[in-house]
């Protein structure tokens, strides 16, 4: 009896190996291609907006074409979109047991809105555009190969680290993204592996495959730790998470409030272009137009106006509120960026370190992803100044409250045992169902 017991557990054991080998290999597999289909599309998608921001900036008179490009956006949508108006919101609810397809078409359509945002001037980023792109080209490749419905929400969870991993040469930032933004307080350990993967593949075939280099920010030093430090690194990070928290609720409002009043999505775009130009002759300077790239630049070599990073939200959230495509995240970056170089001054510590928090921190509070945005602060800035960017982002993750620029967001966990809002609730009717 003893025998055949122990050849039983050694059969068991050795079949239990097979299916851990075949689950890693499996995974490896279908993880790289995604990561090379994201990868290839971020590559081609960073080119071309590197090229339509140089014809925008040595061609000031686009601006004015601003309108038209809304118009036209928003017929693609109104066309050829079919459900991909939702954007990020729709690939998080397929995970989410969601029931709709992601078409195909979601990525050309997203690259060709997002480009013609740009060319004209419209304030937006590039993670949404990056994010569908991996999403949809993840959703064909799992309908090609006839995998299940659990696989296909770890493929598309794949997509997401792949996209965001490539767009951004932060692959493991882009492996928690993927993990992190489904669910607030909740991460799927099951697609650690696959979304790592894809992540990792992407961002290496963006670089060294396609030759597509990231923008790089310097901080050259971090404070030494305090108690004084800390608390100035705290009050800054309460306030971060606040104006992610403000820049959520705006850009919500805003799409709800123009959808109300104005039912034709073309009329629509065109009233946001022409408020974007209105923002810029009230404002007097383009500054705010695009990726904001040199804002975060400047927030790393010098000195910025204070109110800039007040300026970057108004900007980013019309453009994106009027139906024009385009991330959130760059400009949240600006915005962070700019806001940390602002408080530095007043807090009397060195700008590109309340910078470099400022730049993960209120991306941090607008997502809900405190991991993911910690340890992209690692990969851009270096582990030295790891306590302080910890610290930053669970402050923001905190202070900004159940916001967030994903409607399509579950509670996992509530962020306070005081505040009462049950499991699963999206963030999208968080309000509601708290008054209930």
């Amino acid at each position: 009896m003893n025998q055949w017991s122990a050849r039983w557990h050694e059969f068991a054991k050795k079949r239990s190996q097979f299916a851990l080998w075949s689950t890693f290999i499996k995974w490896i597999v279908l993880g790289s291609v995604v990561g090379l289909l994201s990868g290839t599309a971020s590559a081609f998608f960073l080119k071309s907006l590197d090229y339509v921001t140089d014809v925008r900036l040595e061609h000031p008179w686009l601006l004015y074409l601003l309108p038209l490009g809304g118009v036209f956006v928003s017929f693609l949508y109104m066309r050829y979109g079919k459900n991909s108006a939702k954007g990020n919101n729709l690939i998080i609810e397929q995970i989410q047991d969601g029931t709709e397809t992601i078409p195909l078409s979601m990525a050309p359509l997203v690259l060709l809105g997002t480009l013609v945002t740009h060319l004209f001037g419209g304030s937006a980023g590039r993670e949404g555009t990056a994010v569908q792109m991996g999403g949809s080209l993840a959703e064909w490749f799992g309908k090609l190969i006839k995998i299940s419905s659990l696989d296909r929400k770890i493929l598309l969870m794949c997509g997401i680290s792949g996209g965001f991993g490539s767009i951004f040469g932060t692959p493991l930032a882009g492996t928690l993204f993927g993990l992190e933004v489904v669910t607030i307080g909740l991460i799927s350990q099951q697609a650690l592996l696959p979304c790592f993967v894809a992540s990792f593949v992407g961002d290496l075939v963006t670089t060294q495959l396609w030759g597509v280099h990231h923008t790089h920010y310097v901080v050259n030093e971090f404070p030494t730790l305090s108690l004084m430090i800390i608390l100035k690194v705290v009050l800054a990070s309460v306030i971060f998470g606040l104006v992610s928290m403000l820049f959520s609720e705006l850009t919500h409002f805003l799409k709800r409030t123009f959808t109300a009043m104005i039912s034709n999505p073309m009329i629509k775009g065109a009233v946001g272009g022409l408020i974007i130009i209105a923002l810029v002759f009230l404002v007097g300077s383009r500054d705010y137009l695009g990726l904001g790239i040199p804002l975060i630049k400047d927030s790393f070599e010098g000195d910025v106006s204070p109110f800039a990073f007040l300026w970057k939200l108004i900007f980013t959230a019309f453009t994106l509120g009027t139906g024009f495509q385009g991330g959130e995240v760059t400009p949240l970056f600006a915005i962070g960026a700019t806001l940390g170089n602002a408080l530095a001054g007043i807090l009397h510590v060195y700008g590109p370190f309340l910078a470099a928090l400022g730049f993960i921190a209120v991306f941090c509070g607008a997502t809900s992803t405190p991991i993911a945005c910690f340890l992209m602060g690692i990969e851009l800035f270096g582990s030295e100044g790891a306590v302080y960017m910890f610290i930053a982002c669970v402050v923001s993750y905190l202070f900004s409250g159940h916001s967030s620029i994903y409607t399509s967001q579950l509670i996992g966990v509530s962020k306070s045992q005081f505040i009462s809002i049950p499991q699963g609730t999206r963030i999208g009717t968080v309000k509601r169902a708290s008054k209930k």
